[in-house]
């Protein structure tokens, strides 16, 4: 289990590495806000309809095959960074990044769950919530670090490092068994996966939290350099990047704290602080205070780790074991939707208001959101506290 969690650290840290670089190509290819966040959502917008394939598909085509293919992607991805000239050889390099992620993402956790004892399940869950949070955090602090103070070579040196740790997740991943099923597995269809029977818990109770955290969270990774840049007024790469680790990082390590162990109550704490999170981080704009940015970026961290992780709970418990690997990925089909259109939302937004003001009115949908996961969750915590009291 823990070489393919350390596997999981690293492609998870692939996934946001360009985030603390964005200031950088933006200064050096004259890109917009929009075009930043485009640069940022694209990645999405190929990581969905590939995660639903793939997470369909990938029993029958041999999870582990699947997991070096994806691998195999994302170093092509990295060497393309290396050597690009112009735009055009960024954007494909994004797209390669979110088929390499889309391929791996669904059929990591299924990986991870075949090697893990029936005992072990509900650990191995949340440990993979946990390192996808710790390696969507280090991967902006790592490229903001190198950037910032090794000053060779700034949009290629960063990618070097990534390229290091794709490698050894290579070679780690075939240290490991096939894990594969004896008999050959059912053909499956490309669909959500989703259970008639939670279907609508899964959405209002699961898939929402899970998009609503990716929602606020990737305005922070496609934004926050700039802002930092723009509003705090400071060029430091690696206050972004760190800011963004303690955001995520903190999201990864408040999943261990023991208070709160009734998982409906930690759903609800954790999302009204990922709500209330980003409006302190829009005063700190107002205010221009790095204090109050990275109070509001640790609040919001601390409830984006605990609703993730009651999230992610609910998916691996609601389902029966068979349906768990794409109910899974499902899961985080809706949580990277919340890549896509409110980022790109926020970009248009800024060409007509302030960056500010942009975030407000997204941190208003949020709200809502919120709230209607607050109202749903007395229904869902009667049916949840009879299932679990068989």
């Amino acid at each position: 289990m823990k070489k393919m969690l350390w596997i999981i650290l690293m492609m998870s840290c692939g996934a946001t590495f360009i985030s603390s670089l964005f200031p950088v190509y933006g200064k050096y290819y004259h890109l917009s806000s929009l075009e930043i966040t485009i640069l940022f959502a694209v990645y999405a917008v190929i990581l969905l309809p590939t995660l639903l394939i793939v997470g369909a598909k990938a029993n029958s085509w041999g999870l582990k095959r699947v997991l070096r293919i994806s691998i195999w992607i994302s170093i092509a991805a990295t060497l393309l960074f290396i050597v690009s000239q112009n735009v055009w050889m960024l954007y494909t390099a994004r797209i390669l990044e979110g088929v390499a992620y889309g391929t791996f993402t669904g059929t990591a956790t299924a990986f991870l769950l075949k090697q893990t004892s029936s005992n072990k399940i509900s650990t191995a869950i949340k440990f993979s919530g946990v390192i996808v949070n710790l390696g969507f955090g280090l991967g902006p602090a790592i490229s903001g670090l190198v950037v910032q103070y090794i000053h060779i070579q700034p949009l290629r040196m960063p990618f070097w490092v990534l390229l290091v740790l794709l490698v050894i997740s290579l070679v780690l991943l075939e240290l490991l068994p096939k894990a594969e099923d004896s008999q050959k597995p059912a053909k499956a269809k490309i669909s959500l996966g989703i259970p008639n029977n939670i279907r609508t818990h899964f959405f209002s109770i699961i898939g929402l939290p899970a998009f609503i955290f990716f929602m606020l969270g990737g305005i922070v990774l496609s934004l926050i350099p700039s802002f930092v840049k723009s509003v705090i007024h400071t060029s430091n790469l690696s206050i972004a990047g760190l800011l963004m680790l303690m955001l995520l990082g903190v999201g990864g390590l408040m999943q261990f704290f023991p208070w709160l162990q009734n998982p409906v109550t930690r759903m609800r704490i954790g999302i009204v602080f990922l709500a209330v999170g980003p409006w302190i981080t829009v005063f700190s704009g107002q205010k221009e205070n790095l204090f109050l940015l990275g109070t509001g970026m640790l609040i919001q961290g601390i409830g984006a780790g605990w609703s993730f992780q009651a999230a992610l709970r609910f998916a691996g418990q609601l389902p029966k074991p068979e349906e768990r690997p794409q109910v899974i990925s499902a899961f985080y089909l809706c949580a990277y939707a919340g890549f896509i259109i409110p980022p790109i939302g926020v970009g248009v937004l800024t060409r007509f208001f302030s960056l500010n003001f942009s975030l407000v009115i997204l941190n208003s949908v949020a709200a809502l959101l919120v709230i209607y996961v607050l109202v749903y969750s007395v229904k869902f915590n009667r049916y949840y506290s009879t299932i679990t009291s068989h």
